[in-house]
């Protein structure tokens, strides 16, 4: 595997990592570490590299560096890292080489993803110490929403704060890119239509595209706004936040820490925000928190049509779109209205096609795959670096 890339998703409760070959051929390895923060984390492996032990219990950073060591060991010469990045914010919407001053700006973006982006760095930080020479590359979630129209990035505030970039950025865009870079394969021609993409899992989010390019989505400035999610609140009237924090007496922090933390599929039931769990419950918190995480997915897609003029094809992605037939067919249900038509036994089954013959809307249930996206960019960004050097 000399001069091999790697690519690193370095998140707040996982680590994932795939080597590819530096021709930006298929995937040799990959590696898991789940369950940070909960417990004794696992890992799983794939590919070529051998067993790796059981982690340690130390700090993400520290996890971090002691997965990338052990890799190092098994996969021989990186030539380059891919990182995601979750924020980009305004300027970031290509893949770019992570040199100080990169580093520097999206250390200024932290605030606005604080669940993500801290974590992002470190691992580019653990990566620059084992292999100094390798290019770092970073990729951007926010990148692929940059195509919106202006209109669609705006808040209603007043022009001078749109202008300091309080701009609605969105977010899951790797795992966009590569559903719409795969469309064609499912859909044929029609993936140039009306699409609505459901990117759905402990952090959800939905996207609306046209000619495979993002017209809208529900996330806005942080990871917050939108969908309800495992933890955190989804969209919320803002005078509740006044409340808490005025009449409540909560502090900005302790607000921050309920809304994202403590919400979502967690707070509504009581019990967990893994849907996993909330599936297997008879309780009825349970019930009602699922029960609220489908009518806000409902509502999302009756608006992003309404955007679209219309639509063509329904895909779900993500841990809980692709997995879950149970939330699959509570968000379908009752949308007949816009033409979607599920097929029951499809979708246990798990599709990719999910629809009735007769239905006029495709539904899909498609695997995502940001790493193959930021290996593709991290060896275009390595060839261009070689060809210049010539």
């Amino acid at each position: 595997m000399t001069g091999a890339v790697l690519v690193l998703n370095a998140g707040s409760s996982s680590l994932k990592v795939a080597v590819y070959g530096a021709d930006g051929g298929k995937r040799r390895a990959a590696a898991t570490v789940s369950g940070l923060g909960q417990g004794r984390p696992q890992v799983a492996v794939k590919g070529d590299c051998a067993p790796l032990p059981e982690p340690p219990r130390l700090p993400v950073t520290d996890l971090t560096v002691w997965l990338l060591e052990l890799l190092s060991l098994r996969t021989g010469s990186i030539a380059a890292v891919g990182h995601r990045i979750v924020h980009g914010g305004r300027h970031f919407d290509t893949p770019v080489v992570l040199d100080d001053a990169a580093m520097a700006a999206l250390e200024d973006l932290v605030p606005l993803a604080p669940l993500h982006e801290p974590h992002n760095l470190n691992g580019v930080i653990a990566a620059r110490e084992i292999w100094p020479g390798a290019m770092q590359v970073g990729c951007f979630d926010t990148a692929f929403h940059r195509t919106q129209p202006e209109l669609a990035q705006r808040f209603a505030l007043p022009r001078e704060m749109h202008d300091d970039g309080l701009v609605r950025y969105g977010f899951h865009g790797l795992s966009y890119q590569h559903i719409a870079e795969v469309l064609p394969d499912h859909l044929g021609a029609a993936a140039k239509g009306r699409v609505i993409v459901a990117h759905l899992g402990n952090g959800a989010s939905m996207c609306a595209m046209r000619n495979r390019r993002s017209i809208a989505t529900t996330m806005g400035m942080t990871a917050l706004d939108g969908l309800m999610m495992g933890t955190r609140s989804g969209a919320i009237d803002p005078g509740l936040v006044l409340h808490l924090i005025e009449a409540r007496g909560m502090s900005p922090a302790e607000a921050g820490d309920l809304l994202y933390h403590r919400s979502g599929l967690l707070g509504v039931s009581g019990i967990s925000a893994d849907l996993r769990v909330l599936e297997a419950s008879a309780d009825p918190a349970a019930e009602e928190a699922q029960a609220l995480f489908a009518l806000r997915a409902q509502q999302a897609i009756g608006g992003l049509a309404a955007v679209l003029g219309g639509l063509d094809a329904l895909v779900f992605t993500g841990g809980i779109g692709q997995n879950s037939a149970a939330m699959r067919a509570r968000i379908c249900d009752g949308m007949n209205w816009i033409g979607i038509d599920l097929d029951q036994s499809l979708n246990r089954a798990g599709g990719p096609v999910l629809h009735r013959q007769t239905a006029r809307v495709p539904i899909l249930a498609l695997p995502t795959d940001e790493e193959s996206v930021i290996a593709r960019a991290t060896n275009a960004l390595l060839a261009a670096r070689t060809e210049n050097a010539r």
